[in-house]
């Protein structure tokens, strides 16, 4: 499991495969290993992937009384692929990612291969209220001991016993502060972009993930019929498959976006 040092943390991280990079964002209070387990053997064929513990999360340790925002994680991410060397790489992010994923490729648009995003909203509510309701420790613990073990058994390793109960309420409370991005910032991702949210996502509802789409200049819209939240886990097969073909469909885009910044050895 390999780490490197990067605006300040040392970040853990998982690779694999081989290919064209990319940087797969998790979402809140999970890894990369656990909200992507259904796409990584796919995604190794094609890519070299990266999967990076977000800071306060696995094996990247920090004491969230230090801060914990989302201008954070977009330093933290640009860190990352400038530490990686990636001159210009695929994103992918889920939730938390996703609002990471889509900052990244706001401020630095000329960087990005491609983008997929999955299960954001760039509007204040639902996802506020959603995320303090679920991410209360004391409801976790009362109501999904299962998902409090699993937790602990992500976290307390490196974090320290507990550390998540500390975790979860500092990401809601970001989400319900964090700047929102407005129209002109999502106008500048020019990167084919594919939006993925289920239909009954009660974070970002359909409407919301139309909304987004129509504002990007290169942007599909995927809804996932019959599923929540976590579209790549609870309908892997179908998600995979839009996935392969969005990436075929896009390659050449992306070929040129990358010969455009990259190194003839990267690219």
């Amino acid at each position: 499991m390999p780490e490197i040092r990067a605006n300040g943390l040392t970040i853990g991280y998982d690779v694999l495969g081989a290919g064209p990079p990319i940087v797969m964002l998790h979402g809140g209070g999970s890894s990369g290993k656990a909200d992507f387990a259904a796409q990584q053997a796919l995604f190794a064929k094609a890519f070299r992937v990266h999967l990076p513990d977000a800071r306060g999360h696995g094996r990247t340790r920090w004491d969230v009384a230090g801060g914990f925002t989302g201008e954070h994680l977009v330093d933290d991410a640009i860190g990352f692929v400038d530490a990686l060397g990636l001159e210009t790489f695929h994103v992918l992010g889920f939730s938390m990612g996703a609002m990471t994923a889509l900052q990244v490729a706001s401020r630095q648009p000329e960087r990005i291969r491609t983008l997929v995003v999955i299960g954001i909203t760039t509007h204040r509510e639902p996802r506020s209220s959603v995320a303090r309701r679920l991410m209360d420790p004391d409801r976790i613990e009362r109501q999904d001991p299962r998902w409090a073990a699993d937790l602990g058994r992500l976290h307390d390793p490196v974090q320290g016993a507990g550390a998540w109960r500390r975790l979860l309420p500092a990401i809601a409370a970001d989400v319900a502060g964090q700047p929102l991005l407005t129209p002109r910032e999502l106008h500048r991702i020019d990167a084919p972009t594919l939006v993925a949210v289920g239909d009954r996502d009660p974070f970002a509802p359909v409407d919301h993930a139309l909304g987004l789409k129509r504002q990007l200049p290169d942007a599909r819209l995927l809804v996932v019929p019959d599923c929540g939240h976590e579209v790549a886990a609870e309908q892997p097969g179908l998600v995979n498959k839009i996935l392969e073909g969005f990436y075929r469909a896009t390659e050449k885009a992306a070929t040129r976006r990358a010969a455009a910044r990259s190194s003839p050895a990267e690219a």
